[in-house]
């Protein structure tokens, strides 16, 4: 199944890779920049407001909302196109295969979310972030695995693989569920009349991208206005996109995928980075790390997700029900529970929704992921690295 799977794997794999590169350039960028002499013109850049539209016809953001609700929800049309694909034709198409990343997978997101809720016990306000540290940065630690060349199997970097697109998916029911606004019903109703245009552009297995992206646009605007955040019109156009096995020689799904995969991954996701890691770090301390917020997200990311995977994973192993990575270890593979942790962008996309009405928790928001992400890149990448080779 391995060599089947192989080609396009290593395809995305090198992609994302070296996706994560440029993520990790535009963080530390953010970083440098807002801790600089040019700090208020960042932060006061990012609040610029900025009409799309004819006449007074469209709509007025801000550059961070433009970034976070409208190119995010191309980011997550692409993520869902990557898990229809997987659970249709790749990794997670065969049950026996997918059900080790599946577990792995809820334990990494269970675990993380337990520990976030025990240090806020009592205070409400904070406990919105319950979801934050429960996510993976796909690019950023398939990214870290790239540096590490032989020493990880192909088998492992397809469970990772495998494990942070289930992550995704869970990511994105917690947002639809959890981190949706005040419902207003037209919206909602022109919304689902959107999408059942695009399910029946779909029964037609209309082949061209352009009917699905006109509606798609529609769609957007109605989930913007219906409460829900406007990411997820993304997910249900990507859901629409067909994808017919027996059509070897076509498919738009794969065909739209690799068409924005460039874009997305080093132009929308840098982006996203470069505009919400920017933290001042003036007066940082370790006792700041102490705040509920950032120790939550920190022990959840570090601690939380290692230990879910890890020990779902053990147990499930143990019990037969699923099987381990071919030619893997329990050191290596430990090593890549423990980059799990890297939750960066998915991370920070929900501390921004999670405390949308109490901006004053998103420094300790991202000063917790950048930890919580910075520890587990280096412990996961030295376990690895000093593992012996088998």
């Amino acid at each position: 199944m391995i060599n089947h799977i192989s080609k396009p794997f290593k395809w995305f794999f090198k992609l994302e890779a070296a996706s994560g590169l440029v993520l990790l350039f535009s963080a530390v960028l953010a970083l440098i920049i807002s801790n600089s002499s040019y700090s208020t013109h960042y932060f006061e850049y990012l609040e610029k407001y900025i009409f799309i539209g004819f006449n007074e016809i469209g709509l007025k953001l801000s550059i961070l909302h433009w970034i976070n609700d409208a190119l995010m929800a191309i980011f997550f049309f692409f993520v869902t196109l990557e898990i229809k694909r997987e659970f249709l034709q790749g990794e997670l198409s065969n049950f026996k295969q997918a059900l080790l990343p599946i577990i792995a997978a809820v334990g990494g997101m269970v675990v993380p979310a337990l520990i976030y809720v025990f240090v806020n016990l009592g205070d409400p306000e904070t406990m919105n972030g319950w979801a934050i540290p429960s996510a993976t940065d796909i690019a950023f630690s398939l990214g870290v695995l790239s540096l590490l060349g032989k020493r990880v199997p192909l088998s492992l970097k397809v469970f990772l693989t495998a494990l942070a697109i289930i992550d995704d998916l869970g990511a994105i029911l917690i947002i639809a569920i959890f981190y949706s606004g005040d419902l207003n019903i037209k919206y909602l109703l022109l919304m689902l009349a959107a999408f059942i245009i695009l399910l029946i552009t779909n029964k037609f297995n209309i082949k061209k991208f352009l009917p699905y992206l006109i509606v798609g646009i529609f769609l957007w605007d109605f989930t913007h206005n219906s409460g829900i955040h406007a990411t997820i019109a993304g997910v249900l156009l990507a859901m629409t996109i067909p994808h017919r096995k027996k059509e070897k020689d076509f498919s738009l799904l794969i065909k739209v995928e690799h068409a924005i995969s460039p874009y997305v991954a080093f132009g929308i996701m840098p982006l996203f980075a470069f505009a919400n890691a920017g933290v001042s770090l003036e007066g940082l301390s370790f006792s700041s790390l102490l705040d509920k917020v950032p120790l939550g997200i920190v022990l959840g990311l570090f601690v939380g997700k290692q230990l879910g995977v890890f020990v779902f994973s053990y147990i499930s192993i143990k019990l037969k029900i699923a099987q381990m990575p071919s030619n893997t270890s329990w050191y290596n593979f430990y090593g890549v529970g423990i980059l799990t942790g890297i939750g960066f962008t998915m991370s920070l996309f929900v501390g921004n929704l999670a405390f949308v009405e109490n901006m004053q928790y998103m420094d300790g928001v991202k000063i917790g992921v950048l930890t919580g992400s910075l520890l587990s890149t280096l412990a996961g990448y030295f376990l690895i690295l000093l593992t012996p080779n088998r």
